[in-house]
């Protein structure tokens, strides 16, 4: 029996975990739980990332010292993209951004100036969002930032963790693929394309890849630590159920949506570009080849708008208010809707502009958010088939937004596909399961998803498409493009 400690860090909330492994089984405890809220100050976003730091440290305690348990290894994952500047003597010189600042504003515009949008896909082959870690860095150098000029290296977010941990400053290969300046066909850094930028690629770490073994904590007892999966979704796919073939999908379902396919190679091609796909690191060296889909995230602003107003609800309530509510009040872009705050009355703004009467209850709001979701996945399900030259019969859905299952009901209607829902935590059981990887306790993929079949429960659900969802997708592939 080993166990193993997963830090998972959501752009909500963090956990730490405590997976147990024996027998080809993995069992899975929540050990502590707390809040990831950023901070404004002067108009800018922060991560608050000491306080994340404290929080981290307490789950290791709660582990090691409350439970007595001697752990077998530690590993950290978080959101993509963003990242740490750190001085010469390892300490940080600016707070981190929170990848939702105001300063991305109309970024990618002025950089494709030096270095055209053809010329970054080429170099990368990542989607393009002004969040990515290339996007950030240039606003900070066109804006002159102190901290820039005086950093000696950068620091994804799980790494920085990694290193106040261990000591260790690397860079693991998932969460570096997020950045947008690093080569997923020669798994390197894209320095061509920074220097043409004028960005400091010297402050760039090693690159190793996930299950590797960064050395023990700092502190006592002393535990190893792993650079497992350090990007969620790259963690979450690892976690994906799925019994070998290639006619399955997946969506890592959260704050966020990925979507996409698990590949051995990049597919960086005009076709690729066009439609803004993206090519990130998994597990093994496999390509993650998906889309960013502005996912649940909709509906926890709503929920947090409404609560200022004095209507909280749960998201199981929310989820029953939605499917009481009429059906195809409205159609929204997911992806149209990027920075926090008044949710609720930019999605009415939405709706007005593009011709259409907004919801007219809070369900009707949850239940236009998830309608418009599946609507989403169906077509990005058919780019991922045109792209590929794949044909795809099941819909693996994981994450916590697994748990929702009336907006299951609605992919699997919508795309008329098989979805198999769950685990809900696969972000911390990929996390886990990478770390007993790196242990040599599981060999690679395949076995780290059979562990996942056989240790915890999945729903099947069948599709039943019909006209009306039809009729909602061609008039929300018109509307959106």
């Amino acid at each position: 029996m080993s166990h193993y400690l997963a830090i998972d860090l959501g752009a909500e909330s963090g956990r730490a975990l405590l997976g147990t492994l024996a027998g080809g089984k993995l069992a899975v405890e929540e050990l502590h739980r707390f809040a990831n809220t950023p901070v404004q100050v002067h108009g800018a976003l922060y991560w608050d990332t000491l306080r994340l730091w404290h929080e981290i440290q307490k789950g290791i305690a709660v582990a090691t010292r409350e439970r007595r348990l001697k752990l077998d290894g530690i590993g950290v994952d978080t959101w993509g993209v963003d990242f740490t500047l750190l001085g010469g003597d390892g300490t940080l010189v600016e707070l981190p951004r929170h990848y939702r600042d105001a300063r991305n504003n109309g970024i990618m515009e002025k950089a494709f100036q030096l270095v055209p949008r053809e010329e970054v896909f080429a170099h990368t082959g990542i989607q393009f969002m002004q969040i990515n870690s290339l996007f950030q860095l240039f606003a900070m150098r066109l804006g002159a930032a102190p901290s820039l000029a005086v950093a000696k290296q950068l620091l994804h977010t799980p790494d920085l963790f990694n290193y106040w941990l261990t000591g260790v400053a690397k860079s693991e290969a998932t969460i570096a693929s997020t950045s947008q300046f690093f080569d997923p066909k020669t798994m390197t850094w894209a320095e061509e394309l920074m220097a043409k930028l004028d960005l400091p690629y010297q402050i760039l770490c090693p690159i190793i890849s996930p299950g590797t073994l960064l050395g023990n904590t700092l502190d006592e007892p002393h535990t190893p630590v792993y650079a497992t999966a350090g990007h969620d979704t790259a963690a979450a796919v690892a976690a994906v159920p799925a019994a070998g073939g290639n006619d399955w999908c997946y969506i890592s379902s959260g704050t966020w949506s990925l979507m996409g396919l698990e590949l051995d190679e990049p597919v960086i091609n005009e076709h690729s570009l066009a439609a803004n796909y993206t090519n990130e690191v998994g597990v093994e060296g496999k390509i993650r080849f998906l889309k960013n889909i502005a996912g649940l995230w909709l509906l926890q602003e709503c929920r947090k708008a409404w609560a200022e107003e004095g209507a909280e609800y749960s998201y199981e309530q929310l989820a029953r208010m939605a499917g009481e509510a009429r059906a195809f009040t409205a159609r929204i872009d997911p992806n149209a809707f990027l920075e926090p705050g008044g949710m609720p009355a930019k999605i009415a703004e939405y709706c007005r502009r593009t011709g259409q009467e907004p919801p007219a209850t809070h369900g009707e709001y949850a239940r236009a958010i998830l309608e418009s979701l599946a609507l989403c996945y169906r077509q990005v399900l058919e780019n991922l088939e045109a792209l590929s030259g794949r044909k795809i019969a099941v819909i693996h859905i994981v994450g916590g937004g697994s748990r929702n299952g009336l907006l299951n009901q609605f992919v699997a209607d919508c795309t008329g596909r098989r979805v198999i829902a769950g685990p809900g935590e696969a972000t911390a059981i990929g996390n886990i399961l990478v770390q007993a990887m790196g242990a040599g306790e599981l060999k690679g993929l395949e076995e780290i998803r059979a562990v996942v079949r056989n240790s915890f429960e999945l729903t099947a659900v069948e599709p039943h498409p019909g006209a009306e969802w039809e009729q909602a997708y061609q008039r929300y592939r018109a509307q959106v493009g």
